[in-house]
């Protein structure tokens, strides 16, 4: 620069000699010749690219950053992609309830039980005697109960016979105590003669025979029914010897006790006379304390042996029989208890599975506290893994969906899996929630719990379905087809005959609108639009698709239709870029 300013002063003074150019001045000079040589060669491409055939034309695209393809058929699945840890169907700790030494435990790590398998058998001893203390409480219970149910009852005063009730000394509110007369009743209906016969005539008597009766002063005659008949002797004054013989017989109405009477049983007369008494004359009497609620049967009122006569009401007997019924449901209890923990003393296997750790033997003694786990045991009939997925992807996933399953563990193998459960509950954690779902595996050789496996769970799938690159969609759902396809044909044809405008397509090329389904990332489903066969083309990445170029002097790059060109920054123009349809760009 120092230089070119050095000329220009110079130039003012007509004696001093004309400045020599420079090696910087040559250099500039070649700058611009090589910018106007680039841009006539540009125009040129761009002039040779409009005069190629089409076949030429796809070759310069070719070159670009354009990619081709063919529609075709294949398999697709959207799926997501979630790692977890697989667990047992199912699986149990083993604990005792009881304590005592262990009797026998005849099992062994590995062994595979079924439900209900004896793995753990404990002393009884200390149980059997819990389960007869608890049966002599029970009995004890019951008695006090039966007790305190029979005071109860006593507080209903009840007729001791049949009879008329002839006197009743309380009324309602009256307090009574236990053994108090409280009335009388009597039966006058029947009349009862208690008469001697010789003993050795009394031997022809027997119950149920007939007696004739006269009854004393006024010679009346009643049919009586002799009913009982004494066996023992008795000697009356005179040394007589005698059996008393009873008879009942109908009061007609007009004797009284204490009449006397004669009878003859079977024609044998009586020894001597005897005297009458009414079959019932009982006096009433409270069996327990209380206070009189109701009077069932007032005075002159007849009532059958065990009729209610009056009530009594007593709070202390109430309490008491609810008192014995809570102590004998106590003591019901702590039998079934007892009894219950005899069957903790053989202890099965809750679940089928595989013994996976044995931790107590036979001849072990369990202490009063806990002991912990007896022993380990899982289902392995089938594993389950637990993912946790983002609360974005939860609604994609539904129960029954398929699951493909692969584990480090395990190397070239792909094991199938089903969503059984999907839980609501969700976790946050960062401002993320995740939601539990549940896979089961019912083919699981090779596999372990424990093992760390990836899961991919099928979303959507399609089998031998029409599908493109996903790149190849535009926005608007739009693909570019060759016009050499039948579709690229057709979708042209509509479009001149419509006198639409063809667009953005470069030349060759028609948009075509597609109707979208499955899709896996990489390729979509092609539902309508677009036929098995169709040549389409789509912008791949520039660093990748780039092809074809030539270079010139020393970093000139120059490609075809919608490609690129490098310029190496340094002296003269800047990189720059270009899009589709030709044009310079820089990378």
């Amino acid at each position: 620069m120092d230089l070119f300013k050095h000329g220009r002063s110079s130039a003012a003074d007509p004696a001093s000699p004309p400045p020599v150019p420079t090696a910087p001045k040559r250099k500039k000079r070649w700058i611009k010749w090589i910018i106007i040589a680039l841009i006539a060669v540009l125009a040129a491409a761009l002039i040779l690219r409009a005069c190629l055939p089409q076949n030429q034309n796809r070759q310069a695209m070719s070159e670009a950053v354009y990619q081709y393809e063919t529609v075709s058929r294949r398999d697709i699945t959207d799926e997501l992609s979630y790692s977890g840890t697989l667990e047992p169907a199912d699986s149990y700790n083993v604990t005792a309830l009881v304590s005592g030494e262990i009797l026998e435990a005849p099992f062994e790590e590995g062994d595979v039980l079924e439900e209900g398998a004896a793995l753990y058998t404990i002393d009884t001893d200390n149980a059997q005697n819990s389960i007869d203390q608890a049966e002599l409480s029970l009995e004890q219970a019951q008695m006090n109960y039966d007790r305190a149910l029979e005071s109860l009852e006593n507080l209903n005063v009840t007729a001791p016979a049949s009879g008329t009730v002839i006197s009743l000394d309380v009324e309602p509110g009256d307090e009574v105590q236990a053994g108090q007369q409280l009335g009388s009743l009597r039966d006058s209906t029947t009349v009862v003669l208690r008469i001697p016969f010789n003993a050795a005539d009394a031997a022809a008597i027997s119950a149920g025979d007939t007696a004739s009766i006269t009854v004393d002063g006024s010679f009346e005659t009643l049919s009586g029914t002799v009913t009982k008949v004494s066996g023992a002797d008795e000697i009356l004054s005179g040394g007589m010897i005698v059996r008393y013989v009873t008879i009942e017989a109908a009061n007609p109405g007009a004797i009284a006790a204490d009449t006397s009477a004669t009878a003859v049983v079977n024609g044998i007369a009586c020894n001597s006379a005897g005297t009458f008494s009414y079959k019932a004359e009982e006096t009433i009497t409270a069996e327990a304390s209380g206070t009189v609620v109701s009077v069932t049967a007032d005075e002159g009122s007849w009532v059958n042996e065990g009729g209610t006569i009056l009530t009594l009401e007593s709070d202390e007997l109430s309490e008491s029989l609810r008192n014995s019924e809570i102590s004998l449901e106590n003591a019901q209890l702590s039998l079934e208890n007892a009894q219950e923990q005899l069957d903790n003393y053989q202890i099965t296997s809750p679940i089928a599975g595989t013994v996976i750790q044995k931790n107590y033997k036979a001849g072990d003694t369990l202490g009063s506290s806990s002991a912990g786990t007896l022993c380990t045991i899982y289902d392995l009939s089938y594993l389950t893994m637990t993912l946790n997925v983002d609360e974005l992807d939860i609604s994609d996933i539904e129960v029954g969906q398929r699951v493909t399953i692969t584990a480090d563990a395990v190397e070239g193998q792909t094991y199938e899996g089903e969503v059984t459960a999907i839980s609501v509950q969700g976790t946050t954690s960062g401002g993320v929630t995740t939601y539990p779902v549940t896979i089961r595996i019912d083919e699981t050789d090779g596999l372990l719990p424990g093992m760390n496996v990836d899961a991919q769970i099928v979303i959507e799938s399609a089998e031998q379905v029409l599908t493109v690159p996903a790149g190849a969609v535009e926005r608007g759902n739009r693909v570019l087809v060759s016009t050499e396809s039948e579709t690229g044909k057709a979708a042209l044809a509509a479009q001149e005959e419509s006198g639409a405008a063809a667009g953005d397509a470069p030349e060759g090329y028609v948009y075509v609108e597609v109707t979208l389904g499955v899709s896996d990332g990489d390729y979509i489903e092609i539902l309508s639009g677009l036929s098995e066969g169709d040549e389409i083309a789509y912008m791949g990445s520039a660093g990748s698709a780039y092809s074809g170029s030539f270079d010139m002097m020393g970093g000139m790059e120059m490609g075809g239709f919608g490609g690129a060109v490098t310029i190496s920054p340094g002296e003269g123009m800047p990189a720059g870029g270009g899009g589709p349809g030709g044009g310079m760009g820089g990378r």
